[in-house]
């Protein structure tokens, strides 16, 4: 059975994706009343890209973090106290539980790209799967609500959570494809495309993330959270778990030593927009590199393209500075510190993915050079990434005690 809201509860309501630090501001201002009950009661609910007034949407932004997951906990805990906005908060962290998660095992990254490429080499030779694959990606399987979602995330860069997790369960159990290939759909696509929440969520749909339980797209549940838009036919009735040969042991985090430069360059990348907040003092100049090319050996889409150049020139604004784009960074900030006349150049603590990667590759040429690359990690991320070590749980009991540290109002209500 469906519940019923009214047009007065779920109002009509496009979210603009607006690449710009003021959009997402302005985004989090207009959500930010709604994360209390509201949120708790319709946030499961897909109501279709033109009733987006029970989600927050503010995943693009977040995920390139021209706002910051700290911004928006002081903004709704301005608003709300913990206990009443706990599912929206516990959200929050459900994004931070990933990249720590991912950042304790790399070689879950190292190995998803390893097997993608395995995957899309499979497909020139299995023609069957072929065809499988390219009506998912059309959004010709015939199954409604699948080739709807599809559709609708080509053309808008964006899906709700649950439509994610609905269609990884169909992908996975019902066109039995490799999952590797639809998490591939997804990053080419989505405007907020993450190495981590990415992966890892296409891995727990299909039982590897928590080993041996999967997620099992039901027809009366897409039914029920669709209000009835959708009545799929010739879904998996079982879901067995995906298993791995490999295991992917933990490894510590280590944060940066930190040091104090007076004449530094500040690097922006892709994972984190807001860099200049962390800078010791003010930049001699800027350089933002990226590497979004490296989400996939595919290429990404234009809107998905789009959004992080124009997120990054939003960013770099400031600084009268522009984009810049290549495989080497290396050259890229060699040539930058000659520019400047400096020998330090200073970033946001990149997470597991392509921009690390390529500044991790960069490292050895800097020092050669006698160039001093300077990692800061945030003080958000120290606090709660530690604690990705296993389930979400972990983390999610230490939210009172994370909050308190960041000088936010924390009692614990109904966070337990």
């Amino acid at each position: 059975m469906t519940q019923a809201f009214t047009d007065f509860e779920i109002q009509k309501e496009r979210v603009d994706f607006m690449p710009t630090r003021e959009a997402g501001l302005d985004r989090l201002e207009r959500f930010v009343t709604r994360t209390g009950n509201y949120y708790a009661r319709t946030r499961n609910f897909d109501f279709g890209n033109d009733r987006r007034s029970n989600v927050s949407a503010l995943s693009p932004w977040l995920r390139h973090r021209l706002i910051t997951e700290e911004e928006v906990l002081t903004r709704v805990l301005a608003s709300h106290n913990a206990a009443d906005s706990d599912k929206f908060i516990q959200e929050v962290f459900w994004r931070s539980y990933f990249k720590g998660w991912l950042e304790q095992r790399p070689s879950v990254w190292i190995s998803y790209q390893r097997d993608l490429v395995s995957a899309i080499e499979s497909l020139e030779r299995d023609t069957a799967e072929n065809a499988r694959y390219r009506d998912a990606i059309d959004g010709k399987t015939g199954i409604d609500c699948f080739d709807h979602w599809a559709r609708e995330l080509v053309a808008t860069g964006y899906l709700h959570n649950h439509a994610r997790m609905w269609m990884a369960s169909i992908w996975v159990f019902t066109l039995r494809l490799p999952w590797q290939l639809g998490a591939d759909f997804f990053m080419r696509h989505l405007l907020d495309g993450d190495p981590a929440s990415n992966t890892l969520s296409w891995r727990w749909v299909a039982g590897l993330h928590t080993r041996g339980k999967t997620y099992l797209a039901r027809p009366d549940n897409i039914a029920k959270y669709t209000e009835g838009r959708f009545q799929p036919k010739g879904l998996a009735k079982t879901a067995e778990a995906l298993v791995e040969a490999i295991d992917h042991p933990r490894v510590a985090i280590r944060e940066p030593e930190r040091k104090t430069f007076e004449n530094s360059i500040l690097l922006l990348t892709e994972d984190d927009l807001s860099g200049a907040e962390l800078m010791p003092s003010a930049p001699v100049a800027a350089i933002g590199l990226l590497a979004n090319h490296g989400r996939s050996p595919g290429p990404l889409s234009k809107m998905t393209q789009s959004f992080s150049h124009g997120a990054m020139e939003d960013a770099l604004l400031p600084f009268g500075s522009k984009p810049e784009t290549g495989n080497d960074w290396g050259e890229l900030l060699l040539n930058a510190a000659e520019l400047s006349g400096v020998r330090v150049i200073t970033t946001a603590y990149c997470p597991t993915g392509p921009s690390r990667a390529r500044l991790d590759r960069a490292v050895p040429k800097l020092q050669s050079a006698g160039v001093t690359l300077q990692r800061i990690m945030r003080p958000y991320d120290r606090l709660t990434w530690p604690h990705a070590k296993a389930g979400f749980f972990g983390l999610k009991k230490k939210i009172p005690s994370i909050l308190q540290n960041l000088n936010l109002p924390h009692d614990s209500g109904g966070i337990s």
